[in-house]
């Protein structure tokens, strides 16, 4: 018979009633039901194999492109990202990284081991985990054009060997097996390829100057149209710093949205939405936003 999640023993920890707005780069978002950060892939295996399938479940990483609203998640939200750190050199040309390393890290390692092309992790603010998820890129490079392998885990506890045969990648989209969840990948590179550790830095000193990094935000809302920039759009809308309550566009980069001064989930995403429908009426562009918006609306 399976488990409510209160119920289950764990070797990591279970909280009740978690804020989200603690996980989210944003800074907003309503209560967890349950909230589990596993010690061990096997506490996690165990957690799922017991847990009560019919229990809403949701995989979070480091919450920088997600939006949580205001009424919370039901069922259990499950942070993996601080047993999934390691990165480790694989043969000649690969590395296996785990889902909970910042891709700034893997950059930066992948650059010490003289592997490229590897600089374009260092502008993805996010996780491996996350960057599989959505094949997050920048700077011309793409997650998914490195990975060879992904390790998963399904809501039963099992895991997965899955290659890049197993999903249908796109820009800003993966699409794969239902409920499994990214653990690792082993990415290959090219060993005619030397990465710049100049280049990465003057990649993070380009963002430095170009986003507004210092305030709670997600990165890119929106994904860029194709032939043109999201960025690009918003300002010449005349959108930038137009305010929702605490939620603005951002002066110093169109596709950004702040949490400006205590913003609420809904006052994000009722920006979101009035960017969209400007853009839409005044350029005929449908913007398709890239962060993921959950939870309950409250009433």
């Amino acid at each position: 018979m399976m488990a409510a999640a209160r119920d289950l023993k764990v070797y990591g920890e279970i909280r009740h009633d978690e804020p989200m707005s603690r996980h989210t780069s944003w800074r907003v978002g309503g209560p967890a039901e349950t909230f589990f950060i596993p010690a061990s892939i096997d506490d996690l295996a165990s957690f799922l194999a017991e847990l009560d399938a019919d229990t809403p479940l949701f995989w979070l990483g480091v919450g920088s492109n997600l939006l949580v609203r205001d009424g919370g998640l039901p069922g259990v939200v499950i942070s993996a990202t601080k047993m999934l750190k390691h990165i480790d050199r694989v043969g000649d040309q690969r590395v296996r990284a785990g889902a909970g390393v910042p891709c700034t890290q893997l950059a930066r390692q992948c650059i010490r081991w003289q592997l490229g092309p590897s600089e374009f992790f260092a502008g993805i603010p996010g996780t491996v985990g996350g960057a599989l998820a959505m094949n997050a890129g920048a700077h011309g490079g793409e997650t998914w054009e490195r990975v060879e392998s992904v390790q998963t885990i399904d809501r039963s506890g099992q895991l997965h060997e899955r290659t890049p045969q197993d999903y249908s990648v796109a820009y800003r989209s993966v699409k794969g097996p239902v409920n499994e969840w990214f653990l690792e990948a082993t990415f290959r590179f090219d060993p005619d390829v030397l990465p710049s550790m100049e280049e990465m830095k003057a990649m993070l000193e380009r963002r430095q100057k170009t986003q507004p990094l210092g305030l709670p935000s997600c990165g890119s809302v929106f994904r860029n149209p194709p032939g043109d920039y999201a960025a690009r759009l918003i300002e010449a809308a005349g959108l930038k710093g137009h305010r929702i309550g605490g939620a603005e566009v951002s002066t110093k980069h169109a596709n950004f949205i702040i949490n400006r001064e205590d913003a609420s989930a809904s006052d994000i995403e009722e920006l979101i939405e009035h960017v969209q429908k400007t853009v839409l009426d005044i350029h005929g562009v449908s913007l398709q936003h890239e962060v993921r918006i959950v939870g309950e609306v409250t009433s």
